[in-house]
């Protein structure tokens, strides 16, 4: 597969690299809730390699926790891990090729890659977003979890800001989107949607109908910023 674009991919390598410091972390702190929820190390670290979607992990380990059933972990969870279908469509263009290639990348379309393909406006570009910061981010949530599991519940993540770790970097994320139009119409479109759903739906739908807001990015971009090829942001 020949989805890298030197030097172009260095820049991707960097932002993926800042962002996988925020994986480990909080990677550490689903390992940390998994272990303390009563799942073994293997079973914490196999969630990770297989679900490898935050916040279904951190649902299911929520509601065992608790003392719910397994069904109702796993209800919640796959209602949480719905927005990444609608992720699937977007990324479609991007994970072409042979079936190999499309089931892998599958596995690794996420918030966070499909936010670095995204923000690119040459296909090619996207392709080199995605494949590069594909692997390094799973790698960094795994090691994380396996360092949580390994340290278990003898520490409280909240005390370290490790829950804190995610919203900072999608944050982070949202800067490059606002600066074109669709970027804004889809911001205000989910946010808009979050807030007024939020008292009406269960827990997670308003995030999966503000997820549709990704669609604007597929109209055509008129106002998109100039492609950098020498590393800048």
């Amino acid at each position: 597969m020949n989805h890298f674009r030197a030097p172009e991919a260095r820049r991707f390598v960097s932002a993926s690299l800042v962002i996988g410091v925020a994986f480990v972390v909080f990677g550490t702190s689903f390992g940390v809730l998994a272990v303390g929820a009563g799942a073994t190390v293997a079973q914490a670290c196999v969630l990770s390699l297989f679900v490898y979607t935050g916040a279904s992990q951190m649902s299911v380990v929520s509601v065992i926790a608790a003392g719910g059933s397994p069904a109702s972990a796993f209800g919640g969870a796959v209602l949480l891990a719905c927005r990444n279908a609608v992720y699937g469509l977007a990324m479609s263009p991007v994970l072409n090729g042979r079936l190999s290639s499309r089931l892998l990348g599958a596995q690794w379309v996420i918030d966070e890659t499909t936010a670095l393909a995204t923000a690119e406006h040459d296909p090619s570009m996207r392709r080199t977003a995605f494949w590069v910061s594909a692997p390094i981010l799973y790698a960094a949530w795994n090691l994380g979890t396996l360092a949580g599991a390994l340290v278990g519940d003898s520490i409280d993540p909240s005390a370290f800001g490790l829950d804190a770790a995610f919203p900072v970097m999608f944050t982070a994320m949202l800067v490059p989107h606002l600066r074109t139009r669709n970027g804004r119409r889809a911001a205000l479109f989910g946010g808009v949607m979050s807030v007024a759903l939020a008292p009406f739906m269960p827990v997670g739908l308003p995030i999966l109908v503000a997820a549709f807001g990704m669609f604007f990015g597929l109209s055509p971009e008129h106002d998109a910023p100039p492609v950098r090829t020498d590393g800048a942001p």
